[in-house]
């Protein structure tokens, strides 16, 4: 089973993404736990080679271009084949997260990303997507004293874009994603995790 986290900065789903692995592990499941951009050491380059900051202008373009191509490194390289063998795949950010960062908040054609994205990833999505959902202001107060990287020093106007489009994202395919409160305790979003996962055809 393929399940994403995806929100905002400082909404929480890393937290989630690793409970859910570690309560896998803990009933003797196989379970990868990965993230994007990022995953396989060639996507791990890029992801340093994005998220540092630089003098020089960074082209939406160019920045959708190197997101796409860290996500076939890896799911050619980690995701298919670990599916292959019968794991959990738990993965902090993916799809989603490139149509709203860089379509919603960016700007670039939705369907243009779509479209590079079926090409990554050879049509493959997750079975379920968590989106744990905050509002911009709170998540930057959770966030206020870590150290920031290029993409969370963009402004708050942007980092608003980019929530609009995450649950436009989740109103158009609300089979796969599931929307949580991310105001809610760490405990009580895991429960609701567990609830939702258990529901769809007794997964775990």
């Amino acid at each position: 089973m393929f399940i994403t986290f995806e929100g905002i900065e400082g909404c929480g789903k890393s937290t989630q993404a690793k409970l859910l692995y570690e309560w896998l592990l803990d009933r003797g499941k196989e379970a990868v736990l990965t993230r994007e951009p990022g995953g396989t050491p060639a996507a791990e380059e890029l992801r340093e080679f994005i998220l540092r900051e630089r003098e020089e202008v960074f082209p939406p373009f160019s920045e959708l271009s190197l997101y796409i191509a860290a996500r076939g490194f890896h799911v050619e390289n980690l995701i298919k084949p670990s599916l292959k063998e019968g794991a959990f795949i738990i993965c902090d950010r993916f799809s989603d997260s490139t149509l709203a960062y860089q379509g919603y908040g960016r700007g670039l054609d939705i369907e243009l990303i779509e479209r590079m994205n079926r090409e990554a990833t050879g049509g493959l999505k997750p079975h379920i997507t968590f989106l744990i959902d905050l509002p911009v202001e709170v998540a930057f107060e959770r966030i206020r004293e870590k150290r920031k990287d290029r993409l969370e020093k963009e402004s708050l106007d942007f980092h608003r874009r980019v929530r609009d489009g995450f649950l436009k994202i989740a109103e158009r395919e609300r089979d796969r994603v599931v929307v949580i409160d991310g105001r809610k305790g760490v405990d009580e979003i895991f429960s609701e995790v567990l609830k939702e996962l258990s529901r769809r055809a007794g997964a775990l």
